[in-house]
């Protein structure tokens, strides 16, 4: 059937569902003190693992580092040549097999025993060797791979990976850990910058701020919008105030409207209670508020209230600094 392999695909998925749905049962006493262990220990986490297995070890150790619990990934053959020397006391040695009868892992345990660190498995066979000799072993056994020849590692990798992540997100939880403090490990990228940027990174400040005063006629708005280039000016009261803008809409539709227009006073045509935001507030969230009212500016303020404004940030701004990239 040529269409035979995408049902094989759909098997497959549905294979690996169920495993992540049957490793729910797992969640209870034995992965809270694997929580606990790790939560405890003052070094690092050293994942290990070979093969397929190793691979997904590479994944968690960046996954629990990225989440605040220091970790590295230690190949097991090379373990027993050196590598050793990158365990030390206070770190934890986690360890991932299928089989739980891994030549290799099996191996350094003596050498990681006289170091008195706890080993903690995730094991596709609680039953075996390393089962025996680790600490705390969670079972991540599956009934059988998702391969139509039942021997390629699928559902297995699945299964520890998702019980990697479960203690990753565990740990996340249990030390408190928010986005600043995942933004501080991320710096890089459109991701730190969302999560780091914030408006006074971005903002105009000093003589960039487009201002005028209340009295001031339209020809004068005309001619500061005209030399700050961000389409719009902010207008202030007699106690150096925002109590309003005008925009380059504005200035159009009243070029419109006939030519005593620029005679006008700001006070005639300004928008009053224009939006406005905190210095401290993220710029992504200044790119929301600018969306969601239809705006390209926010002037920006040091407090809780309007005063006299200490920058503007422009859309463009945002964009151009590659925050939604």
């Amino acid at each position: 059937m040529p269409d035979s392999y995408l049902k094989k695909a759909l098997e497959l998925l549905d294979i690996e569902s169920r495993v992540i749905k049957e490793l729910k049962k797992q969640i209870g006493p034995k992965f809270q003190q694997a929580v606990e262990t790790i939560y405890h220990i003052e070094g690092k986490v050293i994942v290990a693992g070979m093969g397929k297995s190793g691979l997904v070890g590479r994944k968690l150790a960046a996954t629990f580092s990225s989440t605040g619990t220091p970790s590295f990934f230690l190949h097991p053959s090379e373990a027993a040549h050196g590598d050793l020397g990158g365990i030390c006391e206070g770190d934890l040695l986690l360890m991932i097999s299928n089989s739980g009868e891994t030549a290799e892992l099996i191996d350094i345990i003596p050498s990681v025993r006289k170091l008195h660190i706890p080993t903690i498995g995730l094991l596709g066979n609680p039953d075996s060797c390393l089962a025996k000799k680790c600490d705390i072993a969670l079972n991540v056994e599956v009934k059988s791979e998702a391969c139509p020849l039942g021997v390629v590692p699928t559902a297995s990798t699945i299964a520890s990976t998702a019980m990697g992540d479960a203690l990753a997100i565990a740990l996340l939880d249990k030390r408190d850990f928010d986005k600043k403090d995942f933004a501080d490990l991320h710096p890089g990228g459109s991701l730190g910058r969302r999560l780091l940027t914030t408006v006074e990174d971005l903002m105009h400040t000093g003589n960039e701020i487009p201002l005028d005063k209340i009295d001031q006629p339209v020809k004068d708005i005309l001619i500061t919008m005209t030399s700050k280039g961000l389409g719009i000016v902010g207008i202030l009261n007699k106690n150096n105030e925002l109590c309003g803008v005008i925009t380059d809409g504005d200035l159009r539709r009243g070029l419109e409207s006939g030519n005593d227009f620029l005679d006008s006073d700001a006070e005639e045509i300004m928008t009053e209670n224009p939006k406005w935001i905190n210095k401290t507030t993220l710029a992504i969230d200044a790119l929301n508020t600018m969306e969601k009212h239809a705006i390209t500016s926010l002037f920006v303020f040091n407090g809780s209230k309007m005063g006299e404004p200490i920058g503007i940030i422009h859309i463009h701004d945002i964009l151009r600094y590659g925050i939604m990239s």
